[in-house]
């Protein structure tokens, strides 16, 4: 047991770090192509990946069906180059932290727990330091950061409804095939004015790797070796990674303040996952019993499950079980 939680933490770490690194990535691909750009290549290799793994019948899905599908695709094409576009601006320890508040918009409007507040008056100091007036804040970015973290919010909505209406991950990679389409003219008329450089062209290639295919993959395969709960905990330290590889790849220097207030964020989303319902235990009492996770439960964007109850910060339950709308406990 200590070996295969050993084994899930190593994996873990290996995801956040390949979806930050591959942020990262991307942004040594912008001065030549632009956030645009880089978002159109990563939306493609999304799409290519999800439909591999998903191979979803599109012809079974329905009018009715097809309508959250699309608001899904709305969300993903947004919600990518508004990120993307935060980190060219803010930097990405900043713009992964903004993003970030759009699950505990979600979590605070269905909670009724005490915890949650709590959580939630700790972390908004952070948020305001973060984000404080200076003379040199660049507002703008600090605004896609907002934006993305509204799409974000939206996914978790959209996301449960198209679990519930489509089986398996159907719905999600219809959705990502749709952006991945609609990217093509953007993508067509970003590159055909800015050509990309063979380096470009690869650091965009290997970002949409590092940021999707690679973390949905391993995702998949961490949460059936620990509890969901251990996972979101851990989750929730991806701001700090995302820091950390911004000033280890690409030089970007946060003040003091702002570490702090990176810190505070992290800790406020861990301490509301771990005090979530506990772990169901089985009858024999050994281990903690937790399912294993579908892929209809996975949040291809962010290489993240997302499953029954959206704590703060995070996506992930403190259970296992199949997504069914329950964020209001």
């Amino acid at each position: 047991m200590r070996r295969e939680r050993l084994t899930g933490v190593v994996m873990m770490l290996g995801s956040g770090l390949s979806t930050q690194v591959g942020a990262s990535v991307a942004a040594l691909a912008f001065p030549v192509i632009g956030p645009a750009g880089v978002v159109a290549i990563r939306q493609w290799v999304a799409a290519i990946a999800l439909l591999a793994v998903g191979r979803p019948r599109l012809r079974s899905i329905t009018r009715r069906q097809w309508r959250p599908v699309v608001g899904l695709a709305m969300v993903f094409a947004v919600m990518n180059l508004s990120l993307y576009t935060a980190i060219d601006r803010v930097g990405l320890g900043l713009a992964v932290t903004l993003e970030f508040l759009g699950p505990l918009a979600v979590a605070l409007l269905g909670s009724r727990r005490m915890v949650d507040l709590v959580c939630a008056l700790a972390a908004a100091p952070a948020v305001v330091l973060l984000t404080r007036p200076q003379a040199t804040t660049d507002y703008l970015g600090v605004g896609l950061g907002l934006l993305a973290a509204t799409c974000w919010a939206f996914y978790i909505l959209l996301n449960r409804k198209v679990g519930r209406e489509l089986p398996g991950a159907t719905g999600s990679a219809a959705a990502a095939a749709l952006s991945g389409l609609a990217y093509v003219p953007v993508g067509v008329v970003v590159l055909l004015h800015h050509p990309p450089t063979l380096a470009a062209a690869s650091y965009a290639l290997v970002a949409g790797l590092l940021s999707s295919a690679v973390p949905f993959l391993v995702d998949l395969l961490t949460l059936r070796r620990v509890p969901a709960q251990f996972f979101g905990v851990f989750m929730s330290v991806n701001p700090v990674l995302a820091a950390l590889v911004g000033l280890v790849v690409l030089g970007q220097r946060l003040a003091i303040v702002d570490w702090a207030a990176i810190l505070v964020i992290v800790s406020a989303n861990a301490v509301a996952i771990t005090v979530a319902r506990p772990e169901v235990h089985s009858n024999d009492g050994d281990a903690p019993h937790h399912n294993p996770v579908p892929v209809a439960g996975c949040d291809v964007l962010h290489g993240a499950p997302e499953l029954a109850l959206t704590p703060v910060f995070g996506k992930v339950s403190a259970d296992g079980e199949p997504r069914t709308s329950r964020a209001t406990q």
